[in-house]
């Protein structure tokens, strides 16, 4: 298992009520938060085997930036 960190633009409970089907369905994925009290809307994201690229494509489409912060290669 891995922990990846992504500077995100969601920033209240109805943002992430919008990303939650995204994430929640999002196969690979343990478990995830977005810390709304943090300036830079921090998303944590606990995978498997997923591709941490494809949470930035499942929040993208989900309607909202999204910038890693953890390099993939160090997890």
């Amino acid at each position: 298992m891995k922990t990846v960190k992504f500077k995100t633009n969601i920033n209240c409970a109805g943002c992430v009520a919008k990303v939650s089907p995204f994430l929640n369905d999002h196969e690979g994925l343990e478990s995830w938060d977005v810390d709304t009290s943090n300036p830079d809307k921090i998303l944590t994201v606990e995978l498997e085997d997923s591709d941490p690229i494809t949470i930035i494509e499942a929040i993208n489409k989900a309607g909202f930036k999204i910038e890693s912060i953890t390099a993939f290669n160090n997890q």
